[in-house]
């Protein structure tokens, strides 16, 4: 067992980032790691983790909704239709993170994500197909890489198609977050949760 592991005040043994406050738990315990197969919200992941470029994953949390409203629910297909008044209304959203640079890069993404779209491309599959062939479990954090030779390949893939904000960190942040690879660290109660949903779950192509 991790010496990393924080055992809550529920006798349940977490990530330490996953312990607090609520959003942080509920997004450990529910969600960070389980296999994402879905188009729509594979986009969405990969604009929100460039959102939080700078910022504290926290702040996206807590401003999720917001940007769901904002960006339309993420359908890649109305985002990739914003204009420049759409860029004006968001600049001025205090609901969301209003950094024009961003905002124009969700845009592009959109338009990114309908082009591979038009060519028969999913983007839940582009993104899977970078899935490492293995993974060992982190027993520390310091065990957690910043980036890694797929995401690597992923972000160099995304940024060939179009794609903006998705360094070879950010790749690897929504590597994790989407459940290509399983970081919750050795102990932790959600590791094995999320290595069976992985074992269930069918990687688009």
């Amino acid at each position: 067992m991790s010496s990393d592991l924080v055992i809550s005040e529920d006798g349940v043994a977490r990530c330490p980032w996953g312990t607090s406050p609520p959003e942080y738990r509920a997004y450990h315990d529910n969600e960070w790691g389980l296999p994402v197969g879905d188009d729509n919200r594979v986009f969405e992941k990969l604009c929100l983790e460039g959102f939080q470029a700078g910022l504290s994953w926290l702040t996206i949390l807590r401003k999720r909704e917001a940007f769901r409203n904002a960006f339309a629910f993420f359908d890649p297909r109305l985002v990739a239709r914003f204009d420049d008044a759409d860029i004006a209304r968001l600049l001025g959203d205090p609901g969301i993170i209003r950094h024009r640079g961003k905002i124009v890069a969700t845009i592009a993404n959109a338009q990114a994500t309908v082009r591979l779209a038009a060519q028969g491309v999913s983007l839940a599959a582009l993104v899977w197909s970078h899935e490492p062939g293995s993974h060992l479990a982190p027993k520390a954090l310091s065990d957690l890489p910043a980036s890694t030779p797929e995401s690597k390949a992923l972000s160099s893939e995304l940024r060939r198609h179009g794609f903006r904000f998705v360094g070879q960190t950010t790749a690897y942040a929504a590597m994790q977050s989407l459940g290509l690879v399983n970081d919750h660290l050795e102990g932790c109660h959600r590791r094995a949760i999320t290595e069976l949903a992985r074992a269930n779950f069918d990687a688009p192509s």
